[in-house]
């Protein structure tokens, strides 16, 4: 009964009597239900949704009050997104698409200077609305027709005029919930990449507002922004969120089925990182190969490798700080039916 996906929903019920925020992205469609047991919020977005994420927002929350920048770090943030439609991108490419990022948002009046992200209603200043920013289509239409961009306008066809159009839209949601589940199924396994960076940068931004509330941030499959179908700007965009999540007062729980997929990106330093930054490591039962790549990057001994290999369902190792331990999950009745 309790294996990996049993054993995160258990943290979420639990996280949730805490009064903890949690925001869970969803790419298999496994925390439906427990989203509505727990009275959370499911947003959707896929060709059938009416939900609909504008990757180019600049969030108030997306900096702290003190630091400066909005457009240079969300900059920053669409180069790797953009890498994940075009490609590995080169210097020339890099330079060429931020020029066009950056006249891109100038035509909505949006500058380096953060001022330029305020507007007057009402007498009073307010930061600038969901409908006030640019979306794909904005930049598809500056691109021009030279050698580089026209590649660039053909990669980005699919999200103008063809399947992914949905995601050509300006934000209609409001996060005001202490539950969220970002359901991403219905993308597909080619494009799901997509859905993952746009609610993992939504989600990284609300994690920011504020320190004293305790928050959590699951990614699950997380391979899919680490490992090899990405790239290193969104791996390093990832990497980043685990490092600094802390001191938001936040935590963010990695899972993947396959230990592998979580190294196959640049000889798996991304992967390590994340390992390495991670205070509480939980492996239930592993294969041989898996078990052989793990110790590689982490300090099993050889008594470890065969225990984790032997264990039965609803056992794990958990590393908790130097400490491992060998640990039995145990559920109440009552979190079972609420959870199952």
């Amino acid at each position: 009964m309790l294996g990996k996906s049993f054993y995160t929903k258990l943290l979420i019920f639990r996280n949730r009597l805490l009064g903890i925020e949690q925001y869970i992205i969803d790419p298999e469609r496994e925390y439906i239900n427990i989203s509505k047991n727990l009275e959370g919020t499911l947003f959707k977005i896929g060709p059938t949704s009416e939900t609909y994420i504008n990757v180019f927002d600049i969030r108030k929350e997306s900096i702290e009050e003190e630091e400066k920048g909005y457009l240079a770090t969300k900059i920053g943030n669409l180069i790797g997104f953009f890498n994940l439609i075009f490609g590995e991108m080169d210097e020339e490419e890099k330079a060429i698409l931020e020029e066009k990022l950056i006249e891109c948002y100038g035509n909505k009046g949006i500058t380096f200077d953060d001022d330029s992200l305020y507007k007057i209603r009402n007498g009073e200043k307010i930061f600038k609305e969901n409908i006030d920013m640019p979306i794909l289509e904005d930049l598809y239409n500056i691109l021009g027709d030279n050698k580089i961009t026209k590649i660039f306008k053909i990669k980005l066809i699919p999200f103008i005029k063809g399947s992914l159009s949905y995601l050509n839209k300006h934000t209609n949601i409001e996060i005001n919930n202490k539950l969220i589940v970002a359901d991403i199924y219905e993308l597909g396994e080619e494009n799901i990449k997509y859905g993952m960076y746009i609610f993992t940068e939504l989600f990284s931004d609300k994690i920011k507002m504020d320190r004293n509330v305790k928050k959590a941030i699951y990614l699950d499959e997380i391979w899919r922004l680490i490992g090899v179908t990405s790239n290193k700007y969104v791996a390093k965009f990832i990497y980043k969120i685990f490092k600094t999540i802390r001191k938001y007062g936040g935590s963010a729980v990695a899972i993947t089925q396959d230990i592998s997929d979580l190294f196959s990106l640049e000889d798996g330093i991304y992967g390590k990182s994340i390992l390495n930054n991670s205070s509480i490591k939980t492996f239930f039962s592993l294969e041989e190969e898996n078990i052989s790549i793990l110790s590689k990057y982490s300090n099993l001994s050889e008594k470890e490798k065969v225990e984790i290999k032997s264990l039965k369902r609803g056992e794990c190792l958990m590393f908790v700080g130097e400490e491992h331990i060998l640990t039995k999950i145990e559920a109440a009745e009552y979190e079972k039916k609420l959870i199952e």
